[in-house]
């Protein structure tokens, strides 16, 4: 008898998953234990194994589609078993279709499949990220007319994290851009359309099918949609690694560096497969290269004449919304405390300046205070946690995020199992992250799973200040600039290095006396900084 398989639940707070990649296709036999498919969640990509046996009958969620938890998956049963049945009566769960409230109703590729010729595909707006509520084209790599193959990148989309390749699971012509470069929509807008080459789709009334807001609204649509010749061009160009978004996600997992690898896809394009077969030349690790500078233009000041009001609008972009509403939630949800020491500086000055000696190393203070943390994390995990309404939750693993400040706002990418990394390694990952992010090239995986912040203004001058939470974390470190400044060191007066810090923390989970005990220990390690290379 004939079984339907569900999306799965992989998670505690998973409500929908995206089938990364297919490992059985319709007609083939399925034994129980077998693998099924490759889930993203919202915290990993995961092998979905059959509890089931017989022959794999029907695919309900094509590759790289996302669905809701408990939406059909798949169905399992005899070899040539009639399941009209079960695809009947509206059984079949669909997900459900997030849109951004507006004037214009949105509908989606669903509502709008049955007037399209036939073989003709509608492409959306991907849900790329677990916070992503719409997008922003950067870059079309395609144009009308251009022949598209399954696995070809149709776009650069901009999402509230990063911006990301987006590739196509189809084949065909590209028939129709629906978004222009620099204008955003909500995620299942119609992005575009793929079909057969000359099939005519002026006919379908596409005119209101999204609420766009354009970045550049004197951008003509002819402007929008020019793009270079090929993809392989743009990869030249910009020196990015041309692979699969499952590619990078696994090369980041198995920390290998996709510059080594060679791709056996389209135009060299990285997939799965090679990132498997992927053997490393040498164990060195390899340090990227240097991100291309972001010059800004917010900044410049017009020149306004004496007298004259003048005021300017700016766009928010998705980062600045998302950093808006997430910053808000934690401020009035998490009942916040703060907590700040004075930490001796002048040992780990003299220790820094002997580790920098050494031929091809270079650390931060910034860097040592992450370590520091993380020690001390290891140390008192009950600031190491996370609040929930039924349980708070210790995290014994600690991942460190750390505040990087970019163009449009704040990103904070993560270290992990930080506590086993070197001072060298903590430095030459956050010098890497940090390119990342200011190139806009981070992936969300890469800004996943932190369990503790950190927060540096001191580059700036500035001495002492409190952040606000990076929920689901229960604490974040402030740290201000090192200052030099009269000290009493055993009843005399001397000149010292200082520097203050201060501990936001979640009185939900970390209680003061908690909280002073950790700052208490990040302070030791800090002042006597050859404890931590022990």
């Amino acid at each position: 008898m004939a079984t339907k398989i569900t999306m799965p639940r992989l998670s505690d707070t998973m409500t929908e998953g995206t089938v990364a990649t297919w490992l059985k296709k319709v007609g083939d036999t399925v034994k129980e234990g077998d693998i099924l498919a490759e889930i993203e969640t919202d915290k990993a990509t995961m092998e979905f194994e059959s509890f089931n046996s017989g022959t794999l009958l029907y695919i309900g969620i094509p590759e790289g589609e996302t669905a809701a938890v408990d939406s059909l998956l798949a169905i399992i049963g005899n070899d040539g078993e009639d399941i009209s049945s079960l695809l009947s009566g509206g059984e079949t769960q669909v997900p459900e279709v997030k849109v951004k409230q507006s004037e214009t109703v949105i509908p989606t590729s669903t509502e709008i499949a049955t007037t399209l010729p036939e073989g003709v595909i509608i492409v959306t707006m991907p849900r790329l990220s677990d916070t992503m509520t719409e997008g922003t084209v950067a870059t079309w790599l395609k144009k009308v007319g251009d022949t598209v193959k399954e696995g070809d990148i149709l776009a650069e989309i901009e999402t509230d994290k990063a911006t990301m390749e987006f590739e196509s699971f189809n084949s065909g012509t590209l028939l129709y851009i629906g978004i222009p470069e620099g204008a955003s929509a909500p995620v299942d807008s119609v992005l575009a359309i793929i079909g057969p080459a000359g099939t005519d789709v002026s006919n379908i009334n596409l005119s209101n099918t999204i609420a766009i807001s354009s970045a550049a609204t004197t951008k003509t649509e002819t402007e929008a949609m020019a793009t270079p010749e090929t993809s392989k061009e743009i990869v030249a160009q910009n020196g990015r690694v041309f692979a699969s978004p499952l590619a990078k996600k696994m090369a980041f997992e198995k920390g290998i560096d996709l510059a080594q690898v060679k791709g056996s896809g389209e135009n060299g394009r990285i997939v799965k497969n090679d990132v498997e077969r992927f053997t490393p030349t040498n164990t060195a690790a390899t340090v990227t290269a240097a991100p291309v500078a972001i010059q800004s233009t917010a900044n410049i000041t017009p020149f306004v004449p004496a007298g004259e009001t003048h005021s300017e609008e700016i766009k928010n972009s998705q980062m600045r919304k998302t950093i808006a509403k997430r910053l808000s939630e934690s401020l009035f949800t998490a009942p916040h405390f703060y907590l700040t020491i004075e930490i001796g500086m002048d040992e780990a000055m003299k220790s820094r300046g002997v580790i920098n000696s050494i031929p091809d190393t270079k650390v931060s203070f910034n860097d040592m205070v992450i370590k520091a943390c993380a020690m001390a994390l290891k140390k008192h995990p009950k600031v190491n946690s996370q609040w929930k309404e039924e349980a708070t939750t210790i995290n014994y693993h600690v991942n460190v995020g750390v505040a990087v400040a970019v163009e449009d706002g704040l990103v904070v990418p993560v270290l992990k199992f930080t506590d086993q990394m070197s001072l060298s390694q903590i430095g030459l990952a956050v010098k890497e992250l940090a390119g990342k992010a200011k190139s806009k090239k981070l992936q969300p995986m890469e800004m996943e799973g932190s369990t503790f912040t950190v927060s540096n203004l001191g580059m700036f001058g500035i001495t002492e200040f409190t952040s606000i939470i990076n929920q689901p974390n229960s604490a974040i470190l402030s740290v201000g600039a090192i200052v030099e400044k009269p000290v009493v060191r055993a009843g005399q007066i001397v000149v010292g290095n200082t520097m203050k810090v201060t501990l936001a923390c979640d009185h939900r989970t970390v209680d003061g006396a908690t909280g002073a005990q950790f700052l208490q220990t990040l302070k030791t390690f800090m002042e006597n900084p050859v404890t931590m290379l022990a």
